[in-house]
């Protein structure tokens, strides 16, 4: 295994020149524990795609939450739960990614401060679009995309940068297959793996 180094700017430049490389519209998942912050990445690569003239929508899976009464059942700190019960899948697969192919996606689905259905509108994505979904534990449940990212965090990072401690355990048997494997304890020097 080679691990290629670069800086967070370089990790920028790559994926939107993976992207750029592809025609039509394009479904990319960046993926990592919270602590990895993917989301921060996920909105690094919006402007320059934009910039080479494609339109984006950014999704995140904060916005496809279950219900409280589905992801606390069995209590506010079960990593069970976490791991299989707090993030809807299903909708986002639904509502985002299988129907961007088609050219609309539901940008949030749950209000979790409300604990209600958000009551977005879908949005169009043109012919050369992207949606670029980030979240945690999003690459072992073989959803469709045609790009996807992993930032992964040694187990001595994860839990040094993991606020909510209780979710650890949620992550032991986490084994995600990605188009581009990073090593990400530190985002500002990350690394690519190279086959």
């Amino acid at each position: 295994m080679k691990v290629r180094p670069l800086t967070f700017d370089t990790l920028v430049a790559e994926i939107v020149s993976r992207i750029s490389a592809m025609d039509g519209r394009v479904r990319v998942l960046v993926d990592g524990a919270p602590a990895a912050e993917p989301g921060k990445l996920a909105d690094a690569v919006v402007e320059p795609l934009r910039a080479f003239g494609r339109s984006v929508q950014r999704v995140s899976t904060e916005d496809f939450l279950r219900p409280a009464s589905v992801r606390l059942e069995h209590g506010r700190t079960d990593p069970y739960s976490y791991r299989h019960d707090w993030f809807d899948f299903n909708g986002l697969q639904r509502e985002v990614l299988d129907p961007a192919l088609d050219g609309k996606v539901l940008p949030s689905l749950w209000n979790a401060a409300t604990d209600r259905a958000s009551r977005a509108e879908y949005v169009d994505v043109p012919e050369n679009g992207v949606v670029i979904v980030d979240g945690t534990l999003l690459l072992d449940r073989w959803l469709p995309a045609e790009l996807t990212v992993h930032l992964w965090l040694s187990p001595g990072a994860l839990k040094r940068k993991t606020a909510e401690e209780w979710t650890l355990p949620a992550f032991d048997d986490y084994e995600p297959v990605a188009d581009l494997f990073v090593r990400y304890d530190h985002p500002d020097r990350p690394g690519l793996v190279e086959s």
